[in-house]
């Protein structure tokens, strides 16, 4: 769509008139709000060397974002707008894995490029996502303070004060020309997950807080200083679930926060990548018909929340509220956002593209959601290297090394000839590090039948349809973690938790108080996807080695990627002993 059409397209979605015309006693402000950007500051695809480009043809980034509110702001007057983002900033991208790691900002003192784009834009406000805390403290300060806009985190407190570490919310005046002016709260919460998906960054120094206790707290206190509107901007999705046992406070808590919390006008949320246009819940205290908008992930969407405002007595109150989301490929980028980013954009751009090593032939993960193939079979040998050669002379190490790894992408390939720490990461998109726990037969049964409700049950002799074998439940594929080291089939015409079938070592059975060590990312082994055992396992190796940069590192040293030399197909999909597959 050209630039005009994009603009036509956005004028037609944003009906009404500019709210100066309307009489003097009611005004209609506009709240923005985009969420989990994770990096994406370009509509720029750091994997495929290429535009962003998905099945739906959808757009991403801060440039496409900076187009559309410079046209609402037009549209609706610059003093009727407030701009807000719900968090997941820091971390998704070559571009915040740049300047986190190879020239950290920490060290050089440059603007992140991150903070560069929505300084620019204009924020009024951003929210802290769990992703922010990915890199650890150091870099998160160093970003907070760059930011122009306040960087909101209410429920992040000191572990030893209690006290909050970051700013808990902003009131800003909007000075609607020939009106009273009208105060907007916003409070930001985290989410509580950090805890444990960041433990290496977090323990001992910050404790994350119930969302609908720290709102409950401070809301009050948002109102008593005069806001005239409420908003939560919440890092967590609206379906009240958590991806972790009930050690910590509700992961997805928004829809929470709206029912339970009384004074909230509206809840900006995200963490979820879903888009939720617009949901209304009806706070049990207060009857009132509380708003919540998600705007998708990466700048593929921009919600626009608008709120009518009557004055009675002298002051402003919410007489009516809606919301929509904007899908960001109706518009160009901003010229301005693509030219502030081009120094970094090259500077990674280059990165990703540097040559690393040649393989032997072309690997790919399109199949590994359902067959052992080699290219996850890499990881599991350098995983099993790193662990293994750690433990030597210590009373570790005569215990066999076993490696889990999970199919992060079915895009990934290692093309036949040269490859780049671009198909690496493609690979491996998480900035995982690595540990090893020690873990007997008997839980490592467990948790192979754990990640084998990845299936979909399938009777022996019926037709295999891939589109529903996987998935099942909704579990990701990030959560289907497949096992080195140990022979084993996986019966999917069994019910959950009776699939693991023939589990051996070294050909012979593993007895249930066989020892183990398993290498493991740190999201697995902090209790991320909610796997038996693991998060109370004894932790013998942790070196906080980043396994994507240890993948790097061993093709570099290598030269050569050769399946020949670590492919070894140990398990399968079977029905009734039937293999699933020919291969």
């Amino acid at each position: 769509m050209t630039v005009g059409a994009g603009v036509v397209a956005l004028g037609l979605l944003l009906p009404g008139t500019p709210a100066t015309a309307a009489p003097s006693h009611t005004v209609k402000i506009t709240i923005m709000a985009s969420s989990d950007v994770h990096g994406n500051a370009l509509n720029w695809d750091y994997y495929k060397n290429a535009e962003y480009d998905d099945s739906t043809h959808n757009d991403v980034g801060l440039a496409k974002i900076s187009t559309m509110v410079s046209k609402i702001r037009a549209d609706r007057g610059a003093d009727h707008t407030l701009l807000f983002d719900s968090g997941d900033t820091l971390q998704g991208t070559p571009l915040d894995y740049y300047y986190a790691k190879v020239e950290p900002i920490t060290s050089t003192g440059e603007i992140h490029p991150m903070a560069k784009a929505m300084n620019a834009i204009g924020y009024d406000a951003v929210t802290l996502g769990n992703h922010e805390f990915n890199y650890g403290l150091p870099l998160l300060g160093a970003w907070v303070t760059q930011m122009k806009a306040p960087v909101l985190g209410a429920n992040a407190v000191s572990a030893t004060t209690g006290q909050p570490a970051y700013q808990p919310y902003v009131i800003k005046t909007m000075k609607v020309k020939g009106e009273k002016p009208i105060k907007v709260g916003v409070l930001g919460l985290t989410n509580p997950g950090v805890a444990i998906w960041d433990k290496a960054n977090v323990d001992g120094k910050l404790r994350f807080l119930d969302l609908v206790e720290t709102a409950k707290k401070w809301v009050p206190v948002i109102r008593g200083l005069g806001a005239d509107v409420v908003l939560v901007t919440a890092h967590a999705g609206d379906d009240g679930m958590s991806s972790y046992g009930s050690d910590l406070p509700v992961e997805n808590a928004a829809a929470m926060v709206a029912e339970q919390v009384p004074g909230v006008d509206a809840v900006l949320f995200g963490h979820a990548h879903n888009e939720v246009p617009q949901r209304f819940v009806t706070n049990k205290v207060t009857g009132q018909q509380v708003l919540l908008t998600e705007p998708a992930k990466w700048g593929q969407r921009l919600s626009v929340v608008d709120f009518a405002l009557a004055k009675e007595r002298g002051k402003w109150t919410v007489t009516g509220k809606s919301s929509t989301t904007l899908n960001t490929n109706t518009v160009a980028e901003d010229p301005k956002i693509v030219a502030l980013m081009k120094e970094s954009h090259d500077k990674t751009v280059g990165y990703v593209n540097k040559v690393i090593a040649q393989s032997a032939q072309e690997l790919s993960a399109a199949e590994s959601p359902y067959k052992d193939t080699p290219i996850l079979d890499y990881i599991q040998k350098v995983q099993t290297d790193l662990v293994g050669k750690a433990l030597a002379g210590t009373a570790d190490a005569s215990l066999p090394v076993l490696s889990i790894a999970a199919p992060f992408s079915r895009t990934a390939v290692f093309p036949a000839g040269p490859v780049s720490v671009r198909d690496m990461a493609g690979l491996y998109v998480y900035d995982n590090t690595l540990l090893g726990v020690k873990l007997n037969g008997a839980q490592i049964k467990d948790f192979l039948e754990y990640s084998a409700k990845y299936f979909a049950q399938v009777a022996p002799g019926a037709p295999i349809d891939l589109a529903t074998l996987t998935n099942a439940g909704g579990m990701p594929d990030y959560n289907y973690d497949q096992l080195s080291g140990v022979t084993y089939d996986i019966d999917i015409s069994k019910p959950v938790g009776q699939r693991i079938v023939g589990l051996s070592y070294q050909g012979k059975p593993v007895t249930a108080d066989q020892q183990f060590v398993v290498a493991i990312n740190n999201y697995r082994q902090s209790g991320g996807g909610g796997f038996p055992h693991v998060s109370t396992a004894p932790v013998v190796y942790n070196a906080q080695v980043e396994i994507r940069q240890a993948l790097i590192e061993y093709a570099a040293a290598n030269g050569t990627i050769d399946p020949a030399t670590f492919a070894e197909a140990n398990w399968k999909l079977v029905r009734d002993g039937v293999p699933v597959f020919e291969k």
